[in-house]
């Protein structure tokens, strides 16, 4: 459980860096690394997705932040 949970963080992570140089410069650095395939270019946001509601429930059911008071 630990290490699916640190690969969503990473996954989500390395879609954050994509995504912010999507923002800063314009360039789609995601559908670059694709090869700018759009089949491959979608199954990669879907399973960024499919991280970001594991990450969530994660975050929700073991409640990882419970004892830092």
């Amino acid at each position: 459980m630990r290490i699916s949970a640190a690969a969503c963080a990473v996954n989500l992570i390395i879609l954050g860096i994509c995504g912010g140089v999507y923002a800063f410069s314009g360039f789609n650095l995601l559908l670059f690394l694709c090869f700018y395939s759009i089949t491959a270019y979608r199954a990669v946001l879907g399973v960024c997705f499919v991280s970001a509601l594991f990450t969530l429930y994660a975050l929700i059911a073991f409640r990882p932040f419970r004892g830092l008071k």
